[in-house]
């Protein structure tokens, strides 16, 4: 599962072993100044859609880029039955690859207060 670290300017995910394979990187880091909104959602795997690469279990994972042929380019790492978080972004200034960013973590109401109370600050 992904881990992020909310500080006074940047917004940090660390992925794991298994979803750096299908995602590509090691990590995203976005200035908090990118967020454009952070939410809370019940099922963070309703929100991939569009072409994919990356890898689907399907009602219990995905893992990848999203929305490659069109619409929002969206970061994935979700699972069943966590509570996700859904970060819409500034594309330009977060540095132009990603629109969206839609994860999984149990702590992803601290997470959205975390990010709301940065980008308040700031």
């Amino acid at each position: 599962m992904a881990s992020v670290t909310v500080a006074v300017e940047l917004v940090d995910i660390r992925f794991t072993g298994w979803e750096r394979l299908w995602i590509g990187r090691e990590r995203l880091a976005v200035p908090v100044t990118a967020v454009r909104s952070v939410a809370v959602v019940a099922d963070p795997l309703r929100l991939a859609r569009g072409a994919r690469r990356g890898m689907v279990v399907s009602g219990i994972v995905k893992i990848g880029v999203w929305g490659l042929l069109g619409g929002p380019r969206q970061l994935v790492a979700a699972r069943r039955g966590e509570l996700g978080l859904h970060i819409v972004l500034d594309r330009a200034a977060a540095g132009g690859q990603f629109d969206e960013v839609v994860l999984s973590d149990p702590a992803a109401p601290d997470i959205a207060d975390a990010i709301g109370r940065a980008s308040a600050a700031s």
